[in-house]
């Protein structure tokens, strides 16, 4: 029987579930509209759609890094409670779309999942087992030509971060791997904002100067000065902001640029950071 675009409209209007779900269920129930509806109650699309606008900042941050560590993704899938992001069909949920963004070397959530037909299908299913909002948060991929690539995931699984590592040779990866899971979870508890001080985004340095003009304006600094003044406090800003101006986690009177020589130097490699991705579970949530 054939399947008439006014027809899946009609489903659409009555139950919000997507094109391709609505055709199918058609198909399936040749055409009869109410057994369509049970079908797609069934699988959860329906459930999907209503619960579409509701908060869903619960849920699992993951990652996956190649054998050779050559790339690696980071994942957030999220659910509406603490309760269900624990349980054993979430979390087996959420390793089967951190396996099929590892595959695919997602790196952007839309494409992913348009591309990706059996994570609708496997959403709707879960929805209706669940009967929560599920959605895939964020995906994020990261690769390195002449390094490596690691991750660490807090406990929990709340809070995670992917980085990539430029210069760095394959028989001294093993050498170096405590320094690049500290590097790692520097990230992740530090949340800097780039890599180094010139990769700081220029509104975001915009913004913390008119901050300081301000402050210092209420101080009753002169106006002519304030652009000076507030430039040289930059400097703090770019501790708390800069990954390798921080102070690190380990030996807080050292930088982590300084900590990493000090690595490159016992080691005799010459490894840089490339660039990271930090997902806070919720953060990335509508």
């Amino acid at each position: 029987m054939s399947i008439t675009a006014a027809q899946v409209n009609e489903l659409r209007t009555r139950t919000g579930a997507g094109i391709l779900d609505c055709k199918k269920a058609l198909t399936e129930s040749n055409g009869d509209m109410e057994a369509a509806i049970d079908l797609l109650r069934k699988k959860g699309a329906a459930l999907a759609a209503k619960r579409a606008d509701r908060a869903a900042n619960e849920g699992i941050v993951s990652a996956k890094v190649s054998d050779d560590k050559k790339y690696g993704v980071l994942v957030e899938v999220n659910c509406e409670t603490d309760f269900v992001a624990k349980s054993d069909d979430f979390v087996d949920f959420s390793k089967k779309v951190t396996e099929l963004a590892f595959a695919k070397k997602a790196n952007d959530t839309a494409s992913f999942i348009e591309s990706t037909p059996e994570i609708t299908t496997m959403l709707n299913e879960m929805t209706a087992k669940i009967g929560e909002k599920l959605q895939v948060g964020r995906v994020a991929c990261l690769e390195s030509a002449d390094g490596v690539v690691d991750f660490y995931i807090h406990y929990g699984d709340r809070l995670g971060s992917l980085v990539s590592f430029k210069n760095l040779e394959s028989d001294k990866v093993e050498s170096v791997a405590t320094a690049l899971k500290d590097v790692a979870k520097q990230i992740a508890a530090m949340s800097p904002l780039a890599v180094s001080r010139e990769e700081v985004p220029a509104d975001f340095i915009e913004k913390e100067l008119e901050i300081y003009k301000e402050q210092f304006r209420k101080e009753g600094k002169p106006e002519d000065k304030l652009d000076f003044i507030a430039k040289n406090k930059l400097g703090k800003y770019f501790e708390e902001v800069a990954l390798l101006e921080q102070s690190f986690f380990r030996e807080d009177k050292k930088t982590v640029g300084t900590w990493l020589e000090e690595v490159n130097k016992a080691n005799g490699t010459k490894m840089s950071v490339g660039t990271f991705k930090r997902f806070n579970l919720g953060e990335g949530s509508k």
